[in-house]
């Protein structure tokens, strides 16, 4: 049985529709905190379960006869990120999980700038020591999060950023697939899996890109860090938000995201998306 958290998200949605395509849909479990947003996945066949990982009690429950176990990040801006994930390990340690799997993000370590990479590495932590089979997804930066990233150069005409360093885009419709393969494969890796694209590019390069497909200059340039946030401050943005992004901008200078692997690859049995479809998907929302 393999048991899916987040399917009502895009990522595990997204893995959980690529496993039914490939097994019975009595195999597959979906653990949600609102069963009635996963009535497509009970229509076709899957199980629903009610889960919470504020509730671990119920989480071992809701994980019970699972073989395998495909566990999302939390995305609980108000949440105690690190102490839910040690409640569904700990859930998973008490229903007898065979093997779990959980959504990270390349460049986890406790000293990236990024925030959510912090609670990724002590989440792997948590799992080094559960005493579980397990393997974390260091999936690399979303590519869609582009749409945002790059600012509001169409109306500036300058994309404008606190830092600037490469970065292995990689397509979320990738990183899905790829989850679904590895919960299929018969003797997974175990440990951090490092899921990037082929390449990555810099804001920079991306920018002369972004240039060439509309067809007009777009230029690049780098603003103090204090003072891109009081722009976007300024602008009406919300402060802790800003200052979360920044914290990406730095790792992508300080080079946390700049290593790419071939895992993805040997796992799709094809080449990954590139972060130019990306591109052409920011220039086509302007449109």
């Amino acid at each position: 049985m393999i048991t899916i958290t987040g399917a009502t998200g895009a990522l595990n949605g997204a893995t959980a529709d690529h496993l039914l395509r490939r097994l019975p849909a009595s195999e597959l479990v979906v653990v949600t905190r609102d069963p009635a947003r996963a009535a497509r996945f009970a229509e076709r066949g899957a199980t629903v379960r009610q889960g919470d990982y504020d509730d671990p009690a119920g989480l071992t429950t809701a994980f019970a006869g699972t073989d395998r176990l495909l566990l999302v990040s939390s995305n609980d801006p108000a949440g105690d990120t690190v102490a839910q994930h040690r409640n569904a390990v700990q859930a998973a340690t008490d229903a007898g999980v065979g093997h779990v799997f959980y959504t990270s993000h390349q460049g986890a370590g406790a000293g990236s700038p990024f925030v959510p990479a912090q609670h990724h590495a002590a989440t792997e932590s948590v799992l080094a020591a559960s005493g579980l089979r397990w393997t974390s997804l260091r999936n690399g930066f979303y590519a869609h999060s582009l749409q945002w990233l790059l600012g509001p150069w169409a109306a500036t005409g300058m994309v404008a950023l606190p830092a600037d360093g490469p970065v292995s885009w990689t397509a979320r419709e990738d990183a899905a697939e790829a989850a679904a393969a590895l919960l299929l494969q018969e003797a997974p890796a175990e440990g951090p899996l490092t899921i990037t694209a082929s390449a990555a590019p810099t804001f920079a390069e991306l920018t002369d890109r972004l240039a060439e497909r509309v067809g007009r200059d777009v230029g690049f340039t780098l603003v103090d860090p204090e003072r891109w946030v009081e722009r976007a401050v300024g602008a009406g943005q919300d402060e802790r938000m800003v200052r979360f992004l920044l914290g990406m901008y730095q790792a992508a200078g300080d080079g946390w995201f700049a290593g790419t692997d071939p895992t993805l690859r040997t796992l799709l049995g094809r080449e990954p998306r590139p972060a130019d479809d990306a591109l052409d998907a920011v220039v086509a929302a302007t449109r």
